[in-house]
């Protein structure tokens, strides 16, 4: 297994960082999913993370190190949970 298979595999840390609600620092980011002035949408290593506000900017995106840092007024920090999948059986009989 090369060296990069082995960072690929390891299990990376996800941190949230919020200074004065106005520059936010995300690492464990593995997509950006859209993003514009007042919503950003992102998937980490621990789900779906959406932050929203105003006049937000992304000023640094590397996913190969999984590090985001985003400047605005930020407003709202919130995780989408995905359900996790059931059987058939167990969705038939529930």
């Amino acid at each position: 297994m090369s060296y990069e298979d082995k960072a690929k595999t390891a299990k990376r840390c996800h941190n949230i960082v919020l200074e004065d609600r106005g520059k936010l620092t995300v690492s464990g980011v593995d997509d950006v999913a859209s993003f514009d002035e007042s919503e950003v949408v992102m998937s980490t290593v621990c789900g779906s993370l959406i932050v929203r506000g105003s006049e937000l900017k992304i000023d640094k995106l590397s996913l190969d190190t999984g590090d985001v840092a985003l400047t605005g007024l930020i407003t709202a920090l919130d995780y989408e949970e995905v359900a996790p999948s059931r059987s058939l059986w167990a969705r038939l009989f529930h």
